[in-house]
């Protein structure tokens, strides 16, 4: 049963909260790495410890871009009909899996068998 226009605003309301808050953060990341100076810095252990910080951010960074490019899919989706459907099976993905994951591709089935696929070829 397709879902209905509430279920699917509830749905754009959540992606597009989450959306700004990744932004949010982001932005707060950002401004934070901009006030790390060198010399503030006393010893080379500190500064191993900052570049350290520094490429996890970027990494976690990186997670944060493909995450928004999901949410920006599941948008779309929501945009064109079809939000809620399985795009390996196309069949319809669990409201309950939806709702713990919205940005979401894959029904349940699909999912794990591709992680089975991941994990066999590690």
């Amino acid at each position: 049963m397709p879902l209905k226009k509430k279920d699917l605003k509830r749905f754009r309301d959540l992606l597009i909260a989450k959306r700004n808050g990744i932004l949010r953060n982001a932005q707060r990341t950002l401004s934070e790495d901009m006030t790390l100076d060198a010399d503030d810095l006393p010893d080379e252990m500190d500064l191993a410890s900052s570049e350290y910080l520094q490429s996890f951010t970027f990494r976690l960074r990186g997670r944060e871009k493909t995450f928004l490019k999901k949410i920006d899919h599941a948008l779309a989706k929501i945009d064109t009909g079809t939000f809620g459907v399985c795009e390996q099976c196309e069949e319809e993905i669990s409201l309950k899996r939806l709702e713990a994951r919205p940005e979401t591709t894959l029904c349940i089935r699909c999912k794990e068998d591709q992680e089975k696929m991941e994990k066999s070829y590690g």
